[in-house]
């Protein structure tokens, strides 16, 4: 259930009238200030609440209404239609994600190999556009065999990465024994596409203060993923990010995973939560991220996942989906095209090298 108040009404009306639904009714009651309304989300068990005492409750309450999804507070019921944002602190600056800022970019290797690899990388990166490094420290892989990252040393490169460049650093978490490690090094913490349903893992993410990068798992459908989401805010952490990864279907022959750009409008009509796009995972092959990453803008898209590396045939993982320098940089320029079109883009034609 949640309550929308009149504008303008006092600071102390609005303590007055939490404090008292809460006694009330034994509900918990969260605030969110959005652009126009302060609203308040009553969370427990309001089955037996009536809607008329809750609006006879206070003459500063505006509207009272039933959050009718099972994802109440990822839903954008809960901000009465308002779209929230993510904001991130880095050594450049704060970050905002959503859909009434520009488009964030986020780019960088698979997995952390070296630390040349990754600072050089990070400058090509950052001169192109991007605000953010991405890069994994532990890699869940298909096979044991694989490379499965470098884990806690990788973090210390990815640190140097953003010491050298003002990056903000996205990496990934794959057990709840590393998040005080991770939690020290990323601005952004990620959960992956294997992990969108480690509930204990999403408790542990939700339960400290670091914007939470969900992705959406390999077959998991559109209210499973934002069921995941309400984990991490019902364990207090307002601030996530909703990544599209690819999904697998019938047809994988041509392309690793299929794209689902539908779940921009889809999460737009669902979700206040801003929405990243990851052409890379999602199409699996370096040629195909090009065009899907402008399509993604086209399609309303708030930030972008990009994979680049400095020589993709001797990556340790996905090498075949990575771009080069080279190419990323002609791509960040077909990018603003399209993006300075649809009024998302902010990003100068092409940035001096660091």
């Amino acid at each position: 259930m949640i309550v929308v108040l009149k504008t303008g009404t006092p600071t102390d009306e609005i303590n007055r009238i939490s404090e008292g639904l809460k006694d009330t009714w034994g509900v918990t009651v969260e605030k969110s200030v959005g652009e126009h309304k302060v609203i308040l989300g009553l969370i427990g068990d309001t089955t037996a609440i009536d809607r008329m005492q809750v609006q006879e409750f206070s003459p500063w309450i505006e509207q009272v209404l039933r959050v009718e999804k099972p994802f109440k507070r990822v839903s954008r019921e809960f901000r009465h239609g308002e779209a929230s944002e993510v904001v991130v602190p880095t050594p450049n600056g704060r970050v905002y994600f959503g859909e009434h800022h520009p488009i964030v970019v986020v780019a960088g290797p698979c997995s952390v190999e070296n630390e040349e690899m990754i600072v050089e990388t990070a400058k090509r990166v950052k001169a192109a556009g991007a605000k953010f490094l991405r890069g994994g420290a532990y890699k869940p892989r298909t096979s044991p065999y694989a490379f499965q990252g470098h884990g806690e040393s990788a973090l210390d490169l990815l640190a140097a990465a953003r010491e050298a460049t003002g990056l903000g650093i996205i990496t990934e978490i794959m057990d709840t024994a590393d998040l005080a490690a991770v939690g020290r090094v990323a601005d952004i913490i990620q959960v992956g596409a294997r992990n969108m349903q480690n509930f204990a893992l999403l408790k542990k993410v939700g339960a400290q203060d670091k914007p939470v990068l969900l992705k959406r798992g390999m077959s998991a459908t559109i209210d499973e993923w934002l069921m995941a989401a309400e984990y991490i805010l019902a364990s207090g952490n307002p601030n996530v990010i909703f990544c599209e990864r690819g999904i697998r279907t019938f047809d994988a022959k041509y392309a690793r995973n299929t794209l689902d750009l539908s779940v921009i409008p889809v999460l737009r009509s669902l979700t206040h939560l801003p929405i990243m796009i990851d052409p890379s995972h999602g199409t699996g092959k370096s040629e195909y991220v090009a065009p899907m990453a402008m399509a993604a803008i086209a399609a309303g898209t708030d930030s972008l996942m990009i994979e680049v590396h400095p020589n993709p045939a001797k990556a340790l993982s996905d090498g075949p989906q990575s771009l080069t320098p080279d190419k990323f940089d002609r791509l960040a320029q077909e990018m603003s095209i399209i993006g300075k079109v649809v009024g998302r883009w902010s990003i100068p034609a092409l940035a001096t090298a660091v």
